[in-house]
C-alpha cells in the first residue's frame, strides 16, 4: 500500500454540539463525525446510534446527564456499521432495536465490518479494547414499529434500501423531527461501500415525503430550516445519482476499476471535494458503484484484506 487510508491520518478531535431540537429531543453532532440522537420520554430515554466504542459513548452520556437522570430504555440502530453500534454496551439499555435486515447483516458480516472499520478510521474507535463484542438487537421489525415513551410517539421506519439494505429512521410525527441515519448527509460525503445505489434515491423520496421540520443527518449539523433539509436530501440524491452514472458509463465502455475511479473522482471533486471525508469515501464508493454497474446486486463484504487490495489497485 503506497499510502495509508485517507482517514488514518485524521487524528484531530472534533468539537461536540448537543442541541435541543424540540422539548426533550436532542442531536449530538461532532463536525462531520457520526451523529447520535437522544429522545427523552416520560419514563426513559431512546438513544439513536451509539458511537463506536463505550468510551466514545460516554461523551454522549455526559451530555444526557446534563439534562436528565432518566435511564436509557432503548438503543436504536440506524444500520449495522461498527462506527454506529459498538458503543451500545455503555448505555445499559433495556432493549436494542434494529430492522430485521440489519440483524441479518450483523450475522453475515458484522465481525468483518468491525475489523475493517477500525483499520480504516482509528480515531473514531478510541479505547476499542473496551468493546465487548458485536452489538445484537433484542427487538427487530420488518417495515415499521411504534414505540410510545409515555405520551411521546416514536415511529421507527425502514423506508427502503440505500446506505445499506436495513436502513432505519426515527420519526417523531408530533414534533416533526427526523433522525435519518446515513440515508441523508449534510456537508459530508455519503459512504456507499455497502449501498444499493439504484434504490437509494427512491428511498430518499420517502424520507422527503415525511415532511420533517428538523432533521439529524448521519453526519453533519442538525438542520432546522426547510431549505437546508431539502438541500441535504437533494444533495445526497445528486451525489448518489452522479456516482452511479459515472460507473455505468465506464463499465459500458469496458473500462477497468482504476480508470473509472480516476474519471469519477475528477468529475465529482469540483462539486463535492470539500465535503467531509470525500477522499476517505471515494475509493469505497466507486468500488461499490463499479460492482453494481457490473451486475453485482448485493454489496460484497469488506474485510481488512479486501480494503488493502482495493486501495493498492487504485493507488490512491
Amino acid at each position: 500500500m503506497t499510502k495509508a487510508f485517507a482517514s488514518q491520518a485524521d487524528l484531530e478531535d472534533k468539537a461536540i454540539t448537543f442541541a435541543e431540537l424540540a422539548d426533550g429531543v436532542y442531536a449530538y453532532t461532532t463536525e462531520g463525525d457520526p451523529n447520535t440522537g437522544v429522545i427523552v420520554g416520560e419514563d426513559g430515554i431512546m438513544v439513536i446510534d451509539t458511537q463506536a466504542t463505550p468510551a466514545m459513548a460516554e461523551q454522549v452520556i455526559e451530555r444526557i446527564r446534563g439534562v436528565t437522570d432518566k435511564p436509557v430504555k432503548y438503543v436504536l440502530l440506524s444500520h449495522y456499521h461498527a462506527v454506529r453500534v459498538l458503543g451500545a454496551s455503555a448505555y445499559r439499555a433495556e432493549q436494542i432495536i434494529a430492522s430485521r435486515a440489519t440483524y441479518d447483516l450483523i450475522v453475515e458480516r458484522g465481525q468483518q465490518d468491525f475489523e475493517s472499520e477500525v483499520n480504516r478510521f482509528p480515531r473514531l474507535f478510541r479505547s476499542v479494547e473496551q468493546v465487548p463484542g458485536l452489538t445484537w438487537p433484542t427487538i427487530t421489525f420488518e417495515r415499521a414499529m411504534t414505540v410510545w415513551m409515555g405520551s411521546r410517539e416514536v415511529q421507527i421506519l425502514h423506508l427502503g434500501r440505500g446506505h445499506t439494505k436495513g436502513d432505519t429512521v426515527a420519526w417523531l410525527p408530533k414534533e416533526k423531527v427526523l433522525f435519518s441515519g446515513d440515508l441523508v448527509e449534510f456537508g459530508a460525503t455519503p459512504y456507499t461501500g455497502d449501498a444499493y445505489l439504484r434504490d437509494w434515491p427512491t428511498t430518499l423520496s420517502h424520507v422527503r415525503a415525511l415532511g420533517a421540520e428538523s432533521l439529524v443527518p448521519g453526519r453533519g449539523d442538525a438542520i432546522a430550516k426547510p431549505e437546508d433539509i431539502e438541500a441535504a436530501i437533494a444533495g445526497t440524491q445528486a451525489f448518489i445519482t452522479r456516482l452511479l452514472d459515472c460507473a455505468e458509463d465506464g463499465v459500458a465502455k469496458g473500462k477497468a476499476l482504476k480508470e473509472v475511479f480516476d474519471e469519477t473522482h475528477a468529475r465529482l471533486a469540483p462539486d463535492y471535494g470539500e465535503w467531509v471525508i470525500f477522499e476517505h469515501c471515494m475509493p469505497f464508493d466507486v468500488a461499490r458503484a463499479f460492482d453494481e454497474a457490473s451486475g453485482i446486486a448485493d454489496p460484497r463484504i469488506w474485510t481488512k484484506e479486501r480494503d488493502v487490495e482495493m486501495w493498492k489497485a487504485l493507488e490512491v
